[in-house]
């Protein structure tokens, strides 16, 4: 590419599933540059703490040169102009992603008038997928193999078991 594009694909990834990994796989085919950009989560309760998320993000992304994983506090505006990014990356699955993405898009859009909001769809067999599924159905004793690396698998296991772990 003549002009590096900078991407910014922010999220909790509590934890990142298979379809965060093919957002971020479909990024790279269009951006030089990805920054997975992982959210302190102050809004939300997460399962796991800021340092493990980064470590499983890393860990999925390795194989991208062009993908770097950051983490983030405060507004997503700050981050993104301070890196250079002139694209911000979400991941929509289906029409009740979209409703939300699209106010969310609007209100980014009259922060950072220079960002352009790309909105992905993952592969078919990851449209359902979601961390929050994920999670449940692994503290409830099922199966996530399908949802999830099997590192992220492992974690996940180990977490459930020892939930009061760090």
């Amino acid at each position: 590419m003549a002009n590096p594009v900078i991407a910014v694909y922010p999220g909790t990834f509590d934890p990142m599933t298979l379809g965060h990994e093919d957002v971020v796989r479909r990024a790279t085919q269009l951006f030089s540059k990805v920054i997975v950009a992982v959210a302190a989560g102050h809004h939300k309760k997460t399962m796991f703490n800021l340092q493990e998320r980064i470590e499983m993000a890393r860990e999925l992304v390795a194989a991208y040169p062009q993908v770097t994983v950051e983490s983030f506090a405060g507004l997503m505006r700050d981050f993104v102009v301070a890196r250079g990014g002139k694209a911000m990356v979400r991941g929509l699955r289906a029409v009740t992603d979209f409703d939300y993405e699209f106010q969310l898009a609007g209100m980014n859009r009259s922060l950072m008038p220079d960002v352009e909001t790309v909105f992905l769809t993952p592969g078919d067999r990851f449209q359902f997928i979601s961390s929050t599924f994920v999670r449940e159905i692994a503290t409830l004793g099922g199966e996530v193999d399908k949802f999830v690396s099997p590192m992220v698998q492992a974690r996940l296991m180990d977490k459930v078991r020892n939930p009061n772990r760090d």
